[in-house]
């Protein structure tokens, strides 16, 4: 991986977990039950269930997805051979590593 590729990644990364920083406090708020004595509706009280198990789903996803990002960035710099298959030793491509940031295998090694 060159040089400007590791600047690529590490910008989207950057970005990425600062948008997280920010979403994952707004899912938490999703999460609050709401209190029973509220006269909300019994449609709009399962309207609201559906909605915090959606949230719910989506912020155990952005927690991960975090980490994976933070760990990802701190690979960049350390490991020389960050964007590299470890089966074939090819690159991974840009938008693979972006998806998942985790990854050590190409498409074709992965499969």
């Amino acid at each position: 991986m060159t040089d400007a590729q590791k600047q690529e990644f590490k910008v989207y990364a950057q970005a990425e977990i600062e948008a997280l920083k920010m979403e994952i406090p707004r899912l938490k708020e999703l999460l609050k039950p709401v209190a029973p004595d509220n006269a909300i509706g019994r449609i709009s009280r399962m309207d609201n269930i559906v909605n915090q198990s959606v949230a719910e789903a989506q912020h155990s996803k952005s927690k991960v997805r975090l980490v994976r990002l933070k760990e990802a960035l701190r690979r960049v710099d350390e490991d020389e051979d960050f964007g590299l298959c470890v089966e074939c030793e090819e690159p991974i491509p840009m938008a693979r590593l972006k998806a998942m940031p985790e990854t050590e295998l190409c498409v074709d090694c992965a499969e």
